[in-house]
């Protein structure tokens, strides 16, 4: 990969504080027990942001958060249910690239392939090849 993971979600879930609202206190209460345990208790911690997520559909930048740490759980837990998560979560983020970071776009496009190769999928899908014609090329 192109880029580190694990600092990219702690950058994103800076950025997705006024996303969550309320529910802010509980993300990073969640997000500090799943960086700081191993095992159930960060498996836990993971599920709990997932959840949260899916409370909030328009919380773009959280959903990039959760699509990177996904990844730090395939690491932590290798088994082909946390690859399907991160692909299913990688193919919703990617069908609509609307007011999205184009970073986030370019991370989760990789990440997604990452995904797909751990299930030993290795073509690419109708999303990823329509977002790579979709970016631009070159700078800014």
């Amino acid at each position: 990969m192109q880029f580190d993971a694990a600092l990219a979600a702690q950058e994103t879930l800076q950025q997705a504080q006024a996303e969550l609202g309320a529910d802010w206190d509980e993300a990073t209460e969640l997000e500090e027990t799943f960086s700081s345990n191993a095992g159930v208790t960060a498996r836990y911690a993971y599920e709990g942001l997932l959840a949260l997520a899916a409370r909030h559909p328009e919380a773009h930048r959280f959903h990039a958060f959760c699509i990177y740490i996904t990844w730090q759980q395939v690491t932590e837990e290798t088994i082909a249910r946390h690859f399907q998560t991160g692909m299913t979560l990688a193919e919703s983020y990617l069908a609509s690239p609307e007011g999205k970071d184009p970073r986030h776009l370019a991370h989760v496009a990789e990440l997604l392939e990452s995904f797909r190769a751990g299930l030993g999928l290795d073509e690419e899908d109708d999303i990823v090849v329509e977002f790579r014609k979709d970016t631009p090329k070159g700078g800014d």
